[in-house]
């Protein structure tokens, strides 16, 4: 419990450096992480069972050669790549995000710097510094959190690939 309490001092402590924006960089990669792991789950619990329906329902099909057969496959193939890369966009929209609002958290602490040399002079290096750090913090931030996504995104991206490559090989056409 000690270890959590020490855990949540240093957040609140990141947080607070950083600025309001951190919280933003914060809710972006906990709802990218969200999604990557629904994809994750999705994938390895969910799709098998609807690939081997899919599979079932087209060996148990009498006519897999005629013109109608093939559209009726490549629909179901279409479908399943559809349920298969939903959210995939907005995974990577929030990937791309990621650096930007950290920019935005650069933005907002290089003014916060500016107003305490326009108030105070450039004497108090105190003062500024706060702004400063204001200002990297949310960058590094947003850059972990999209280096991150990035990596995980691609990786799931080319798992979804191949599990809609196996089912397109499952169902033969002649």
């Amino acid at each position: 419990m000690y270890y959590l309490m020490g855990l949540w001092e240093s957040i609140r402590d990141f947080m607070a450096t950083g600025g309001d924006v951190l919280l933003f960089v914060a809710v972006t990669l906990f709802l990218m992480w969200s999604l990557m792991l629904e994809r994750y789950m999705y994938l390895r619990l969910v799709f098998p069972k609807e690939r081997k329906r899919i599979i079932a329902e087209w060996d148990a099909r009498e006519d897999t050669t005629s013109w109608y057969a093939q559209r009726i496959r490549e629909a179901w193939i279409s479908q399943a790549n559809e349920k298969l890369t939903a959210r995939m966009t907005i995974i990577k929209t929030l990937v791309a995000m990621c650096p930007m609002i950290g920019l935005l958290g650069t933005v907002t602490g290089m003014i916060s710097v500016f107003e305490v040399m326009a108030t105070v002079g450039t004497s108090n290096a105190r003062l500024m510094a706060g702004g400063i750090s204001m200002a990297t913090m949310p960058t590094m931030a947003g850059m972990v959190a999209a280096l991150s996504g990035v990596f995980f995104s691609a990786r799931l991206a080319g798992q979804l690939k191949i599990a809609r490559e196996t089912l397109v090989d499952s169902m033969p056409h002649h």
